[in-house]
């Protein structure tokens, strides 16, 4: 699950008092956006293992502060309160708290078992991952079932074009993600990639929706 984690975002943005469309982007990978940086000083760990699954070779055997489900609860908690703090808004702060946990459900239905509830075994994953048949669909009907309902609910005084260019942009990235190249072995290089990917992402999200508003009543 890559592109599918913004599916929430996007629902969520519809919200009149939401947060922001790139504050929920960045929800929506918060986990990740974790996961990544705990990768670099090696607090969490992952190695290459190819054919681990078919759609990638990552072995993420070691995640209990991002993965676990009371890890991604505690990150979704502290990024609630940032939003609320931001934006004295409670409405976005929970919403942009449920996009943060989402994470961790939408990563249930395809991981293999490396899923914790509370950083120990018993290890939990659904492993869509090895079946691209049914995972490639889903990812592709989640995100852009979202981004349609998005743009149906909200409405901006310019047109949508900056709506399609976050579209090519999704569609891009995924496409690397599913048929680029992959690193032979774990280097830093991958949470680097990672944490560009997810800026670039959130950036771009945040432009497009920045002269969208929803459509009350919609």
């Amino acid at each position: 699950m890559f592109i599918g984690h913004f599916a929430p975002a996007l629902i969520a943005a519809t919200r009149p008092r939401a947060a922001g469309l790139g504050t929920l982007f960045v929800a929506g990978q918060l986990v990740d956006i974790g996961f990544a940086t705990l990768l670099i000083p090696g607090v969490e760990a992952m190695r290459i293992v190819p054919g681990i699954t078919a759609m990638n070779p990552m072995d993420l055997h070691h995640m209990p502060y991002t993965h676990s489900l009371l890890g991604a609860a505690l990150w979704a908690a502290a990024f609630g309160l940032l939003v609320w703090f931001g934006t004295r808004r409670r409405e976005a702060a929970i919403g942009a708290a449920i996009v943060v946990l989402s994470h961790w459900f939408l990563d249930l239905i395809v991981h293999i078992p490396d899923l914790t509830l509370f950083g120990a075994p018993p290890k939990l994953g659904f492993g869509l991952w090895n079946h691209p048949l049914a995972e490639m669909p889903l990812e592709i009907l989640l995100t852009f079932g979202a981004l349609l309902y998005y743009a149906r609910r909200t409405a901006a005084p310019s047109g949508s074009i900056r709506l399609w260019v976050l579209a090519g942009l999704l569609a891009l990235v995924q496409a690397i993600d599913w048929f680029g190249s992959k690193e032979p072995v774990y280097s830093i290089s991958i949470p680097a990639t990672m944490l560009a990917a997810y800026a670039v992402l959130a950036g771009v999200a945040w432009w497009a929706g920045a002269n969208r508003r929803p459509i009350i009543g919609a």
